[in-house]
């Protein structure tokens, strides 16, 4: 009788766990995309004959090889083939790691998979691109936002740069070069495999609903990028909020500790409506703490996840309201129907 008892509580929280996601049933839906190995393909070629290996390569990625060469590597057609063989031989320890951290990528792509299952319940009709993994260089991180960025979204495939993700301990991080000129530790950090997905559906929902709130104030900029890691959340709705934020553990328990404060201290400083880039860059924006509250524990990007926590306040207050209307209110109708006010 009492392990029946027992096997009912957890099966009561197993419930209870789930509810409190009300992540709908996503598995009916069929996901057909591929993950393919660009990285793979790409450093077979034979540096001392670079240029029928790149006529394979750009046979099978028509689209991707053009914006590897051009856009990610910076070649031009004069210099491709002697700037393709410096780049295998600069390269080849980088690629070396990520052929051995990313030995087998099944479960990464069923994890994209899973993933986009929740895509194409909330967005029927938005075409969800392949996944392709490249060795880039190693100072290649793009810019989303106010927010640097290991992937990038390409006409029906989205990039993954795996030198970005051989683990927050790889040699290569640790370099004074790398962290004064690429990413400092706080960011680097983040370099590890479980971040892949996270960081790529956040492409995804800047392809659906791309942020619009570059250039007005504090609080405009707060909700409106509270808005993309609300919409992530819908995505991702068993992932921690740990990959999703980009915060800590730690950090993110003061922030739920310390919602109020962060509130009250925003407001009282009279700075929510303030259009000051110094300010909105002190709330939004890659940093290892936010000035004006705990060096130690709070994070930075501070006002994206009070932005968070408003939208969310404001689905709570209009569950009849679908993702894309969320995602499409006014900022201002947002806050004032929220009614935003932590303790």
């Amino acid at each position: 009788m009492k392990r029946i008892l027992v096997f009912l509580t957890l099966l009561f929280v197993i419930v209870s766990c789930n509810n409190e996601n009300n992540a709908p049933d996503v598995s009916g839906i069929s996901i057909n995309i591929k993950l393919e190995r660009f990285d793979k393909d790409f450093f077979s070629i034979d540096s001392n004959n670079v240029e029928p290996g790149l006529q394979q390569i750009h046979s099978k990625y028509p689209q991707l090889t053009g914006i590897f060469i051009q856009n990610i590597l910076g070649l031009d057609s004069a210099s491709t083939l002697a700037g393709v063989k410096h780049f295998l031989h600069l390269n080849q320890p980088v690629f070396d790691s990520a052929a051995s951290v990313f030995k087998n990528t099944s479960q990464l792509e069923q994890d994209f998979k899973t993933a986009y299952r929740f895509v194409k319940y909330y967005f029927p009709d938005y075409k969800l691109p392949d996944i392709v993994t490249i060795v880039g260089p190693v100072d290649a991180l793009a810019k989303l936002g106010n927010e640097l960025t290991p992937d990038f979204i390409g006409p029906d495939f989205l990039g993954i740069s795996l030198q970005f993700y051989l683990g927050k301990n790889y040699s290569l991080y640790r370099e004074p070069f790398f962290i004064d000129n690429v990413a400092p530790q706080y960011r680097s950090r983040r370099f590890s495999k479980e971040y892949i997905v996270p960081d790529a559906l956040k492409l995804i929902v800047d392809d659906l609903f791309p942020d619009k709130s570059s250039g007005k104030s504090l609080i405009d900029q707060m909700i409106g990028r509270g808005k993309q890691w609300w919409l992530l959340d819908k995505f991702l709705p068993g992932t921690a909020d740990s990959l999703k934020t980009g915060y800590t553990q730690q950090q993110l328990d003061w922030c739920h500790q310390n919602e109020g404060l962060i509130w009250s201290t925003i407001v009282g400083n009279g700075e929510i409506n303030s259009i000051n880039p110094a300010t909105i860059q002190n709330y939004i924006g890659e940093s290892p703490f936010t000035q004006g509250f705990s060096q130690e524990y709070s994070p930075g990007n501070i006002g994206q996840w009070i932005g968070w926590q408003i939208i969310k306040k404001f689905a709570e207050k209009n569950p009849e309201m679908k993702p894309g209307e969320v995602m499409k209110t006014d900022s201002k109708k947002i806050l004032e129907s929220a009614k935003y006010k932590p303790k």
